[in-house]
This record gives structure tokens, sequence and C-alpha cells, in this order.
């Protein structure tokens, strides 16, 4: 008989440092089956993103996404993980998609920025006070211990006020900054969580040295970065097969402004050989979170083998 995983009942099942290693260890299996598909208009579509790994099973998550929720107080996003037997196909579990989402969504970005930024890293800048926000500030604290400060930037600063009130807790100095330019100036790591259209990171403002983690942008239309700054970047991805439609990838392969084998690896390779990056202390590192159903297999299969099931 499946379960049914709420987020209130399961939500301290796994840390940050249990996700991270999930996604770790499910990187060293055969590389994952995934399949997406898009229906509805951009500002109100339903996601549907499926997943096989073999030795693990099957995954499907299935979520609306209503830009116009937040404004009503509601979450822009609605679903639910189903979960797979390999053996059998027996469905195993159905889980509340806002728990795998939150931890798999964060630990994808600090999996790459474990493998890509410095280890010294101390300032993180963080783009965008939503959700993801906060859990990025929980997750960068918890896997980075020589982390001293986070810088929180959004277009309306009460925004980011508002979250580093709720951050204040961390082990680590969390500020609300009016500007970004600035704020990057001393950055170590910045990570950009927004619904942006049109970039809000440009290349000019990146230090040598820095590491990007993307993550709001997952259709054609969106964008986070310029093009000189993908372009200036090493850049890595979590999936290949993910995030080749985004418009982060996409645009500027298509304008010409980077080549077609600018991606230079995915999670799969990194994690395979943590030495592929060679980055040097100057380099700028880019890493694009596409999400994918086969993390959030990744996560939901470890929090089931943690609680027995």
């Amino acid at each position: 008989m499946s379960s049914f995983l709420t987020y209130d009942g399961a939500k301290d099942v796994l840390s940050w440092s249990d996700a991270v290693d999930a996604l770790r260890k499910g990187h060293l299996l055969p590389r994952a089956e995934t399949h997406d598909s898009l229906v509805g208009p951009t500002d109100e579509m339903l996601l549907n993103r499926t997943a096989r790994i073999e030795g693990m099973g099957y995954g499907v998550k299935v979520e609306s996404v209503f830009s116009a929720n937040s404004s009503k107080g509601l979450p822009n996003t609605h679903g639910a993980v189903l979960l797979y037997s390999p053996d059998t196909g027996i469905l195993r579990a159905v889980i509340d998609s806002h728990l795998i989402t939150d931890l798999k969504t964060a630990a994808d970005s600090v999996l790459g920025a474990t493998l890509l930024a410095r280890p010294e890293s101390r300032h993180l800048v963080i783009v965008g006070a939503g959700r993801v926000a906060g859990n990025l500030a929980r997750a960068y604290s918890a896997l980075f211990p020589r982390l001293q400060k986070i810088s929180i930037w959004t277009r309306r600063i009460e925004q980011a006020q508002e979250l580093s009130n709720r951050l204040d807790a961390l082990p680590v100095s969390v500020t609300a900054v009016s500007d970004l330019p600035s704020a990057l100036a001393t950055a170590d790591i910045v990570s950009s969580a927004t619904m942006a259209r049109q970039p809000v990171l440009l290349g000019e403002w990146i230090r040598p040295g820095t590491h990007v983690d993307l993550i709001g942008a997952f259709t054609k239309e969106m964008r986070e970065a310029d093009d000189s700054l993908i372009a200036a970047g090493l850049l890595y991805v979590d999936s290949r097969e993910t995030t080749r439609h985004i418009g982060e990838l996409a645009d500027p392969i298509a304008s010409g402004a980077v080549p077609h084998d600018h991606v230079r690896g995915d999670l799969y390779d990194l994690v395979a050989n943590p030495d592929a990056s060679s980055r040097t202390p100057d380099s700028i590192t880019v890493f694009k979170n596409g999400g994918g159903a086969h993390l959030d297999l990744m996560i939901a299969d470890c929090m089931l083998r943690k609680i027995g099931l």
C-alpha cells in the first residue's frame, strides 16, 4: 500500500546535508531517462516531469505554476511527486511536491557550488526573495562553513528585508541590499532565483573568481544572465537534457554569442570527476540549475528510505 507524505509530516526527515548527499550519490548511478511536458500559457501552466533511474525506479512530478497566485496570497505552485518501484512498478508513495521541490532545488544548486565554487567562499549574494531564496540561504549556510555574510537583493527592497528578518536565526549575517552591482563587487557566490524574462545579472558586474548559480529560468522565454556572463563563464548544468531548451542557454547559442559546445559538463560529469572543472582562482564559473524529475526522484527515494518505506 502506498504512503502519502504531507509537507508538515515529513519536512524534517532530511537535513540539507542529507539532500545534497542524496543528489551526489544519485549521480553515481546510470544516467536518468527524463521527459518534460508543459501545457497551458506561460503564466498558468501545468508542468509534468518524469524520470527513470535504473535501480531506483520511476518518478513523476505534476505541478501547476500560476504566476499571479502570489498577489492572491497563494503559492505559485501546487502538485505532487509520485514514486514507483523499479521492480514491480507499484506506487510507493505520493508526496507533497513542495516538500521535494524545496529540498531538490536548493540542494541541486549547492551540490553544484561544492564542485565549482571556492570552498573558502565567505559572501553569498541571493537575487530574489521568494520561497526558493530562503531555502538557498539555509542550504548554503549549512554546506559552506566559512560563509560569513548573505546579502539579499530584489527589486522591492521591503521584500528582501522581510526575508532577511525571517532568516535571523542563521549562523551568518543576513542583510537586505538595495545596490546589486555594489553587492556583487565583493561576492564569492551569487545565486539567482527570480522569474525574470530579461537578464538581471550582467557580466560586467561579476568579479573574477565568482561562482554564479542560476535557478529561476525554466522556459525558453526566461533569462537571468546576459550573454556576456554566459560567454565569460565556465558553464556547467545540472543536466544537459533538461536545460538545453531554456532561454539562458538557447538564446546565446542561437545568436552566436557562445558556441554550441559551450556547456562543459553536467552533474554526472562533475560528481564522477570533481576535478573536471579546471577552474583557476580567477575563473568565473556558471551553473544552470534546471530542476528535472530525476532530481525529485533522488530526493524522494532518499526520504522514503530514511523513514523505512
